[in-house]
């Protein structure tokens, strides 16, 4: 049975599994030492000034998937939304809800904190990404332009 849970720092060992697999399907074919990449998934999710939260969806003892988000302010007015900054389901595992199961529980975390909105992207070549979202009924929007300056 699949339980979404949020992540905490004993999970680190499988988060780094997870991201692994997740940067090989965009294809990185390098990585950062393991201590180095431990060292940041720590600080980013767990450290003093944590960048993000992630949800972890987990099959008995093992993580299957997992989605990190953060709170953007302001939103609408002066709400806050939940951005969905990647949502991961492993390769070996798709098909079986998992990713319904992550977004489900994204859409309770963002009514749990007053969220006027949920936000995501998806790269414009992953088909199975856009055709998934759009089993939530929701429409890519095109009112927005995303820039990125690599640092």
């Amino acid at each position: 049975m699949i339980v979404v849970r949020p992540a905490t720092a004993d999970d680190i060992d499988q988060l780094l599994k997870l991201t692994e697999e997740m940067d090989r399907f965009y294809g990185a074919t390098e990585f950062d030492n393991l201590e180095i990449r431990r060292r940041q998934l720590q600080d980013a999710l767990f450290g003093d000034t944590p960048a993000a939260k992630a949800l972890l969806a987990v099959d008995e003892d093992t993580a299957v998937g997992f989605a990190a988000y953060s709170f953007l302010w302001p939103a609408a007015g002066l709400t806050r939304s939940l951005y969905l900054k990647e949502l991961y389901v492993s390769d070996a595992q798709q098909r079986r809800g998992i990713g319904r199961s992550l977004m489900e529980a994204l859409f309770d975390v963002a009514r749990q904190h007053d969220c006027s909105r949920v936000e995501w992207t998806t790269d414009r070549d992953n088909l199975s990404a856009q055709a998934f979202y759009k089993t939530f009924g929701v429409e890519p929007q095109n009112g927005k332009l995303f820039y990125r300056l690599e640092q």
